[in-house]
């Protein structure tokens, strides 16, 4: 890839460089927060659904396959609780893919609104069968025909193709009784490593980061 030159910065689109705002409305300190970071995030998840946010359970998901390549998309948490953060997807997709090769993976939780962040990085296993299709049957009956007619990230020749296999579908199943499709269902992230952002002002940001060790969690506040 060529380097810059020296000028660049003098070509670059201003409306985005100068974009900048200052952060101000909170602090985040080693008193403040819980010494169990599932329940710090809990806490920080329960303030953004307060606040009416949108989407406040959306995170980015991201991945690496065997080659080392990254791969990251938006996806909504579904469950957070002691055993940690679950959110469920097709089996077979791309992300499936890269979760048999490398059940490592990182979350992020962007709260502009509130000025926060955080990041998760841990390892994946998919939830028990059972577990899936309890939470399977709780989704709008459109999501669970979804589920069944999309062969996540194959390539389709049409949304027409894809429209119609609905339509087929739903002819198939005239009542509530959706089965579960065996490729589908939840993956489970256990957390090794949390850390909480709240923007401060001058770029002086506060970091607290959580590290899983053999006794519990160790707290630790990072540079910005």
């Amino acid at each position: 890839m060529k380097e810059p030159t020296e000028g660049a910065f003098a070509t670059m689109d201003k409306s985005i460089a100068e974009l900048r705002r200052d952060y101000t409305l909170g602090a985040l300190s080693k008193t403040s927060v819980d010494p169990d970071p599932i329940k710090q995030f809990q806490r920080w998840l329960q303030e953004a659904i307060a606040a009416q946010l949108p989407e406040p359970n959306a995170m980015t998901v991201a991945t690496a396959d065997l080659s080392g390549h990254c791969h990251a998309r938006a996806m909504l948490l579904k469950v957070c609780d002691a055993n940690g953060f679950v959110f469920f997807t097709n089996y077979q997709s791309d992300k499936g893919q890269q979760l048999l090769e490398n059940p490592h993976v990182a979350l992020v939780f962007l709260w502009l609104e509130l000025q926060r962040q955080v990041r998760i990085e841990g390892t994946v296993t998919k939830i028990s069968s059972a577990e899936s299709e309890a939470y399977f049957h709780t989704r709008p009956r459109e999501s669970r025909l979804g589920a069944l007619v999309s062969q996540q990230s194959q390539v389709v020749a049409s949304r027409k193709q894809l429209d119609e296999r609905f339509q087929q579908l739903a002819a198939q199943y005239p009542d509530d009784v959706i089965p579960m499709p065996e490729h589908w269902g939840g993956y489970r992230v256990w957390p090794v490593m949390m850390e909480f952002w709240q923007g401060r002002q001058g770029r002086l940001h506060d970091r607290l980061r959580y590290r899983r060790e053999e006794k519990g969690w160790r707290l630790e506040r990072l540079e910005p």
